[in-house]
């Protein structure tokens, strides 16, 4: 008797076992797609539209492409234009390049059902001139376009410098014309000329906040002015230093403008001796400075020793400085003289003599500096700790590679890391290898 009421009270307990089961995956599909939707068949093709669009916008655009075959509803969702406002075309030559294109029937089929949706678009090309001069056919086709962000990419030089210029402006055209909410641009290593920015500031003076070009040797500081004097709007400028002026700080400086908050400028020189830089004024910087206090201004240095005459005699207000060749301890003892805003330094490279005094004016005189890096110089371990004493817990970041640091009398590699810890009131170790 014992037994068979057991057996009674187990097959009376069975079914609330599986109720509760149930109610369980209940709970976590009503989460998922929402009550209402329990009661159709839990299978791909009836997904709720809006979980469909969500899991288009995790896929790579390859799997979406397929996907959108299964059937004519994920084919409409597909194309909802929400999924092409941010598109990155890719042109790459199969003999050129290991990285897959965008399938031309793609292509087409977005300028023709979604070039009005684009907002956030960019070209990702190889080195081959082929390439390029797609991505500028492309472009002339987005007559019906709404483009807000505009980036082309060269994954290797040259690409877009091979393609004619006039070829190039035209296609840009076609985007500047069309597209009246163009804010960011990013136009490095193009042909891009002077009438080509004309055009730019007549149809996006009010939108235009970020203008990225770097490198574009047909660019005169003349466009560059015309740009500052009318996109009164500009917050953020990448340029090389051959088109700054005085003149156009003076007009990132007027009233009409608003705060520039970013400022980078690529200091470059392919020849030795080559290139005469000019100087720009400390009244220029400090007109920037006074109407932008709070500006951003980076740059980067690809000189050789001889050609850093004309940069750091006077006070200039740069916050962050990259040093990819060799710079000599007179140009490191001038930024600690005449940089006193400088947040970061990296320098790469500097010969065989102690660079202890160097680092301790800047440490001295620097006094926002919070990121260091060092690679092919030399500092004694002494130097280098009182360098950290005098910084303290505000260097964020501190890269310096092992075999920067001298030992001396009073400090081993060993005893080093543990005084630089103390003084950081974080563990640090050198680097094996740079990470910048």
């Amino acid at each position: 008797m014992k037994r068979a009421r057991q057996k009674v009270v187990a097959e009376n307990e069975a079914p609330q076992t599986s109720q509760k089961s149930k109610k369980q995956k209940t709970c976590l599909y009503g989460s998922v797609f929402g009550e209402s939707d329990l009661h159709t068949s839990m299978d791909w093709g009836s997904l709720p539209h809006h979980v469909i669009l969500r899991i288009f916008q995790f896929l790579p655009l390859v799997d979406r492409a397929r996907a959108s075959s299964v059937c004519r509803r994920w084919n409409e969702i597909f194309h909802i234009p929400d999924l092409w406002r941010r598109f990155e075309f890719e042109l790459n030559q199969p003999a050129t390049s290991y990285l897959k294109s965008t399938h031309p029937d793609l292509i087409q089929q977005i300028i023709k059902r979604h070039a009005d949706h684009l907002q956030y678009v960019s070209f990702k090309v190889d080195s081959s001139t082929e390439s390029a001069e797609a991505a500028c056919n492309i472009l002339s086709q987005l007559v019906n376009c709404s483009i807000k962000t505009l980036g082309l990419i060269s994954t290797a030089k040259p690409s877009f410098m091979n393609v004619s210029k006039a070829h190039f402006a035209s296609a840009l055209t076609v985007v500047f014309v069309n597209s009246k909410s163009l804010s960011s641009i990013k136009i490095d290593d193009t042909p891009l000329d002077d009438p080509s920015l004309k055009v730019l500031v007549a149809n996006n003076s009010d939108t235009l906040k970020l203008l990225k070009m770097s490198s574009c040797p047909h660019v005169s500081p003349a466009g560059i002015l015309c740009v500052a004097d009318q996109c009164h709007g500009l917050k953020e400028l990448a340029l090389n230093y051959y088109i700054l002026s005085d003149e156009l700080l003076l007009a990132l400086s007027s009233e009409k403008h608003v705060d520039l908050e970013h400022l980078r400028i690529d200091v470059v020189s392919e020849n030795p001796g080559q290139v005469q830089f000019h100087t720009i004024k400390k009244q220029s910087w400090d007109a920037l400075l006074k109407h932008s206090p709070k500006v951003n201004i980076v740059m980067y240095f690809f000189l050789y020793e001889e050609e850093f005459d004309a940069f750091f005699r006077e006070e200039t207000p740069v916050t962050h400085l990259y040093f990819g060749r060799a710079v000599s301890k007179a140009m490191l003892g001038r930024i600690g003289m005449n940089c006193p805003r400088l947040i970061e330094l990296v320098v790469c490279a500097n010969g065989l003599q102690p660079l202890d005094d160097e680092l301790i004016r800047i440490a001295e005189r620097c006094k926002n500096l919070t990121a260091m890096g060092l690679g092919e110089c030399e500092v004694t371990c002494r130097g280098f700790i009182e360098f950290v004493k005098m910084c303290g817990g505000r260097l964020t970041q501190l890269s310096i590679m092992e075999e920067v640091l001298i030992p001396d009398n009073d400090y081993s590699l060993d005893r080093l890391h543990l005084e630089v810890s103390k003084h950081l009131g974080r563990m640090w170790f050198p680097d094996m290898m740079p990470t910048w």
